[in-house]
């Protein structure tokens, strides 16, 4: 009788229970502005200190990874014309590493030193500043990750005074990557982070569907989905996007693109408005993506197949936008695109 009892009870507290819905808090940051989107199965979180938690990282990384802000660790370095060796932290070496590969793999094309180019042309600015060959070719001789020497997990050297780091082309991935990594210690197994766009994913909501995102049409005169994408899997799913069809300038009836080739110090000139790539890291899927931006679809797409990159390519030819596969998102099996 004591058992009836008891079992009776426990179904009813189980009855009791609240359903499980999706808490969602965003906020400010790093220029642009970020979405969270949590629950968990086995456990109640609070959300309001979660978010607190979040906000606290975001401000940390900020500080670490902008080069907006002249108070940043990046941008400390970036001003310092010394050639000794400069203490950083270990996570702004571990994302130098990372690219070093990525750079290689594109001939020069994709480079975190980049930022003397940008300065050049007047990217940071209002207006276009387009530069003399002479200057041109100055400045491209304060370019490349040759030039920066990793000595240790924490410090870092300058071959020239001059090479400054651009983290922009992958800063808000690994944030996303971070941010993902706190949920996950905060008991919420569930979730979709995105800042700026860039997006991780992990499980499913409450009811068992799947996080759905959407791929942005690449036009620049307006916000319109192009795809809506179903992530089908339990584990981390990142999707980041690069594109040259927001950021740009038109001078001389010519538009230049903000993203730059860094052998040539000029704005890339191919059909390639945009590339999504598909990882389980949102820090390797936002590296990837504005590398393979860089070169372009036709060399890209070797590129990617090499390196076993799941990634979308669109051309544009007029109002047509044609997308191109590599065989790694061929192959993936837990993504449904419409």
């Amino acid at each position: 009788m004591i058992r009836k009892i008891l079992v009776v009870s426990v179904l009813a507290l189980t009855a009791c229970e609240p359903e499980k819905t999706v808490q969602k808090f965003e906020g400010n940051t790093q220029g642009t502005t970020y979405h969270v989107s949590f629950w968990s199965a086995d456990k109640n979180i609070d959300a309001v200190e979660l978010h607190k938690s979040v906000d606290a990282e975001l401000e940390r990384l900020d500080k670490q990874l902008s080069n907006y802000r002249a108070d940043s660790a990046i941008e400390q370095f970036n001003v310092s014309t010394s050639t000794q060796p400069q203490e950083v932290s270990a996570e702004i070496v571990s994302l130098i590493e990372k690219t070093r590969a990525v750079s290689e793999a594109t001939h020069g094309c994709y480079d975190l030193t980049i930022k003397p180019l940008f300065d050049l042309w007047g990217f940071k600015g209002e207006t276009l500043t387009q530069p003399t060959p002479d200057a041109l070719k100055k400045t491209l001789s304060q370019v490349g990750l040759a030039q920066l020497e990793t000595l240790d997990a924490t410090h870092i050297a300058k071959k020239i005074p001059t090479l400054k780091i651009d983290m922009s082309s992958i800063g808000q991935g690994y944030s996303v990557s971070q941010i993902a990594s706190l949920l996950e210690a905060q008991g919420a197994n569930n979730y979709l982070v995105e800042i700026g766009g860039e997006l991780q994913t992990r499980g499913k909501k409450p009811d068992g569907s799947s996080w759905r995102v959407a791929l942005e049409k690449p036009l620049s005169g307006e916000r319109s989905m192009h795809k809506i994408i179903s992530v089908n899997q339990a584990d981390p799913f990142a999707i980041t996007t690069a594109g040259t069809y927001r950021h740009f300038f038109d001078a001389n009836g010519k538009r230049y693109s903000h993203i730059l080739d860094a052998k040539t110090g000029e704005p890339i000139t191919h059909q390639t408005v945009s590339v999504s790539v598909f990882n389980e890291s949102a820090t390797t899927a936002e590296l990837w993506d504005t590398a393979l931006l860089c070169i372009g679809r036709e060399a890209g797409i070797e590129v990617a197949n090499q390196a076993g990159i799941a990634a979308l390519f669109i051309e544009q030819q007029g109002d047509e936008f044609t997308e191109f596969k590599t065989t790694a998102f061929e192959n993936l099996k837990n993504i449904e695109m419409k």
